[in-house]
């Protein structure tokens, strides 16, 4: 290093470590890091708001602990008492009150399950520094879980020891809180980096406490989905996606997210569809119940009204979004406006399809005064929910459009592409992308909608352009011909329902074609892969998930319940660690509450999909290449002490 920047950077690094011996103590503390096993990394996709499946999938790792208690324990415990332990280090408040309740020498159970969690704690921490496990421990109990990690109660010299501290712990009325800690640090250690492919709204009834979860998770980023984009840009003030936001809450029956959530207002909503669809049966607007009995006739009259009117103002509001945005090339989807009610039908491409509804008491063309005023309370709604806010910030400062880590490139559902399999040109505010660049742009496009510094006519085109994103034909995030919905509702003709997919859906299985996309993003080496979610895998009609002969892997499984019925599973999940891939297939969850009571467990089964010829070790990784640069600048400093061009800082 000779340059004068060079050596501006020396001396700054010299401010963090002074002497030789600093230098020398973080080269050696860096290389033995990268001689420890790769942390395990957990991709999860398409969560569309099932809270309940989504926190036990990640309270047990996709069965990663399961898996570790019993190599731990082997024969040596019962099944059952295996199956009790799990459970505990899943649900530790719930299961305590449980088992107080039952058992009758609660101080020997304490000392058993206390060893047992010990020991569970010491297989998943032992890929980690000590540093890093010490940074994840509980402050309170800080100090005894690392003596107890790092002490053998079958070391003669320390027997005792270690029986004194269980034996206080639990003397002083700290068992509880102790097993809490100690069962919150292994669900945090068993996952070393969490991936959310998209997704994570819609359809399910809590996405908000998902994201209560996330906002409190250590590691982990998103991939944005298009559901995702649809709140994002409801958040950003876009009425066209507030309106299908709440047409999906009221097709599914599920305002949970929306009332008790973000509080907003459902009630102008509520009383403008009785008004003006009182006497309408909106029978195609009957929301989907997943469960029968969920709601009294009462309510789903209501609801579908409701579903029904949003639905209108919708496509009013998308079409003048079109409109004002040719360069789109979705004037033809204004479907509304090419209604004829007087002959019940609908004109597209110069045919007249038949209506299955021409009940339009708000005409077809432009809001009515009355729509108008709905639209700016429920815009006003939106815009000042706190906690919406909050989340969505979340979800901009932990993502992105893609992501590569570790040879892996992820995203939620495409990138677009030519029929002969080459990156396709995208126009954005006359400019053209394709591939990475596009991925990147759209990324600064909708970041600059919630800046208060961007330029008020580029604020104004990204919040428009998120309508784009979810039901744009080149849109990264969607990727067909068209959005249906306005055929699926009022015409009678199933073959206008058709969405054709892009040339990615139809290319995705040749290996080549994923080559392609791995060069374009610049991701290396031989085992690299594309992950991505959104297109649900139908596992009960022979699909697999791995494609193109190992380049791809798609694990949206249909972890919603909607989906349960048309893939045969809820979902996949995909474990990266030390010795290689493992894909998991995941049956429906039954209830937090049964897996509290009864100890059930998702029934998972897992498929290896790639084994390492050699056990990953940190120093495989990204953050591998990253301590190596690290060890690289400090030996440059070494080198800089030894040979006065910088002199040591002693004290």
């Amino acid at each position: 290093m000779n340059t004068p920047a060079d050596m501006h950077y020396l001396n700054l690094l010299s401010q963090s470590f002074p002497t030789v011996a600093d230098a020398a103590k973080e080269i050696i503390n860096l290389e033995a890091i990268m001689n420890l096993p790769k942390g395990t990394e957990h991709f999860l996709a398409d969560i569309h708001g099932e809270n309940e499946a989504f926190e036990h999938v990640l309270k047990n790792a996709s069965g990663n602990i399961k898996r570790k208690v019993g190599e731990i324990f082997g024969n040596s415990i019962r099944e059952s008492e295996k199956k009790e332990l799990c459970t505990l280090i899943y649900y530790p408040e719930q299961k305590l009150e449980l088992v107080k309740a039952t058992d009758h020498d609660i101080d020997d159970w304490y000392h058993i399950t206390i060893h047992q969690l010990v020991r569970v704690c010491r297989d998943v921490s032992s890929k980690y520094t000590r540093s890093k496990v010490r940074k994840a421990l509980p402050e309170e109990f800080s100090y005894i879980i690392e003596e107890l990690l790092h002490e053998r109660p079958d070391d003669q010299d320390k027997a005792a020891y270690v029986a004194v501290i269980v034996d206080t712990i639990i003397s002083t009325g700290r068992a509880d809180d102790f097993i809490c800690a100690l069962c919150n640090v292994i669900q945090r250690l068993a996952i070393d980096q969490l991936h959310i492919l998209g997704d994570i709204y819609d359809r399910g009834p809590g996405a908000h406490i998902i994201m209560d979860v996330m906002r409190r998770y250590n590691s982990w980023d998103i991939q944005w989905g298009n559901h995702d984009m649809l709140w994002m840009g409801a958040c950003a003030g876009n009425d066209a996606c507030i309106c299908n936001v709440l047409r999906l809450s009221l097709r599914y029956a599920n305002l949970a997210t929306l009332e008790d959530g973000y509080g907003i207002n459902l009630l102008p909503l509520a009383t403008f569809a009785l008004e003006t669809y009182g006497n309408d049966p909106c029978t195609e607007f009957m929301p989907k119940l997943l469960k029968p009995g969920k709601l009294d006739d009462k309510t789903l009259q209501l609801t579908a009204k409701m579903h029904k009117a949003i639905s209108v103002i919708q496509f009013k509001q998308e079409a003048a979004l079109f409109h004002r945005h040719p360069e789109w090339k979705m004037e033809d989807r204004c479907l509304l406006e090419s209604v004829d009610t007087l002959h019940g039908t609908c004109v597209i491409d110069g045919k007249a399809y038949a209506m299955k509804d021409c009940n339009f008491p708000t005409g077809t063309e432009g809001m009515t005064a009355e729509e108008t005023e709905l639209m700016q309370k429920l815009h006003h709604s939106f815009r000042v929910s706190e906690k919406l806010r909050k989340h969505i910030r979340t979800i901009l400062s932990h993502g992105c459009m893609y992501h590569v880590c570790n040879q892996n490139l992820l995203y939620h559902a495409s990138v677009p592409l030519n029929d002969d399999g080459t990156l396709k040109d995208v126009e954005i505010l006359g400019n053209r992308y394709q591939g990475k660049a596009l991925m990147s742009y759209i990324g600064q496009l909708v970041r600059s909608a919630f800046e208060n510094d961007t330029e008020p006519e580029q604020k104004a085109y990204a919040r428009d352009y998120f309508l784009y994103l979810w039901c744009g034909k080149d849109s990264p995030l969607f990727d067909k011909s068209k959005m249906a919905t306005f055929e699926r509702y009022f015409l009678t003709d199933k073959d206008t329902y058709r969405e054709e997919k892009g040339a990615y859906f139809r290319l995705r299985d040749n290996e080549a074609v994923c080559d392609l996309i791995l060069d374009a993003f610049g991701v290396t080496g031989q085992n690299r892969h594309i992950i991505n979610g959104h297109v649900p895998v139908h596992a009960s009609k022979g699909e697999n998930p791995i494609k193109a002969g190992g380049r791809l892997m798609v694990i949206d499984g249909g972890f919603s319940e909607a989906y349960h019925s048309e893939t045969g599973i809820a979902g996949y999940t995909l474990i990266y660690h030390s010795r290689g891939f493992q894909l998991v297939q995941h049956e429906p969850f039954t209830s937090t509450k049964d897996a509290i009571i009864r100890g059930t467990d998702i029934k998972s089964s897992t498929q290896i999909v790639e084994m390492s010829a050699h056990r990953m070790l940190v120093a495989d990784t990204d953050k591998g290449r990253e301590l190596r640069e690290q060890v690289s600048d400090l030996k440059q400093l070494l080198h800089a002490y030894r040979h006065g061009i910088i002199t040591e800082k002693r004290s």
